[in-house]
């Protein structure tokens, strides 16, 4: 009998049990904020307006601020200064807001001391900005509208490593030296060393962060998007064309990507045209610098 997965059913990335068990002793990364779920509730929520999400953001200054920065920032580029928060809300669109919400909460996760000279927490940020970024601009060149989903989908991807550096930095030390000495495919390592790989532990945060599917995909399935329903396919398969460039590129923390291979096929998936490569690699390095000044907090 084929075991083979079907494409109506996508391959399990549930933990071992004593894996998830193991998921009880998180402790920074255990909860988002209060307001980043308030904010994604509200995005969820077919009958939310801009004026209830502004009756959340406008009760945390800190959230508030860092709206009214990225919307009058380069990486936005509208034509014109906005002062008000309600009026950053409208512009950006509640699902850009939740995108910037889940941001913020982020960037206060990637933090802490490195495992190895080749691992830190911060380097890993900087990979999953390079890669949103990298995303995002597949996307736009590709028609999408909602480029911003990709954007964000980025910036989760790597999410399961920040469980398994606090839960078992000696292990992902050992992988990273292995992968780091003698380029390998990096989730065969974990699952060797670790009996899970970090799409395994990403996809039981993002269950437990209650993200919507789109994201809890990105987490789970951006070293095998084929693995995936069809019809989730397309973004996921994107940000796995984005991890891979920016690990060629050497963005951030590369190893987990370093030998992977897009294909003819999943760039006529996304709808890129591969002729665009070289373009698209000449320009990620501003667009990084653009989200990284919004996106990693200095002193």
């Amino acid at each position: 009998m084929s075991t083979a997965p079907s494409a109506a059913s996508p391959v399990s990335k549930a933990l071992p049990p004593q894996l998830a068990k193991a998921m009880s002793r998180l402790t920074e990364i255990s909860s988002l904020p209060e307001i980043t779920t308030r904010v994604v509730a509200v995005v969820e929520d077919p009958r939310a307006t801009a004026a209830d999400m502004h009756d959340i953001v406008k009760n945390d200054p800190a959230l508030a601020t860092k709206i009214l920065k990225v919307v009058n920032s380069a990486f936005y580029g509208l034509p014109s200064q906005i002062a008000s928060l309600d009026r950053a809300i409208i512009m950006l669109g509640l699902s850009a807001v939740k995108n910037v919400a889940l941001a913020a909460s982020l960037a206060q996760l990637f933090r802490g001391e490195p495992i190895t000279e080749q691992f830190t927490p911060q380097d890993l940020w900087r990979h999953c900005i390079s890669v949103g970024v990298c995303a995002r601009r597949l996307a736009q060149k590709s028609g999408v509208a909602q480029a911003d989903e990709y954007f964000v989908s980025g910036l989760v991807h790597d999410m399961g490593l920040l469980v398994v550096a606090q839960l078992f930095p000696e292990r992902l030390r050992e992988v990273t030296e292995r992968c780091y000495e003698t380029p390998q495919d990096f989730c065969a390592a974990e699952r060797e060393i670790l009996g899970a790989d970090h799409q395994m532990f990403g996809a039981a945060l993002a269950e437990k962060w209650r993200f919507p599917p789109v994201l809890r995909n990105a987490a789970s399935y951006h070293h095998d998007p084929e693995n995936l329903k069809p019809e989730f396919r397309k973004l996921t398969t994107c940000v796995f064309v984005a991890d891979t460039i920016c690990a060629r590129l050497q963005h951030g923390y590369y190893l987990t990507s370093q030998v992977q291979e897009v294909t003819a096929d999943q760039l006529a998936l996304i709808g890129f045209n591969p002729a665009g490569m070289g373009e698209l690699c000449e320009e990620l390095p501003e667009l990084i610098e653009e989200a990284e000044a919004i996106l990693i907090e200095h002193g």
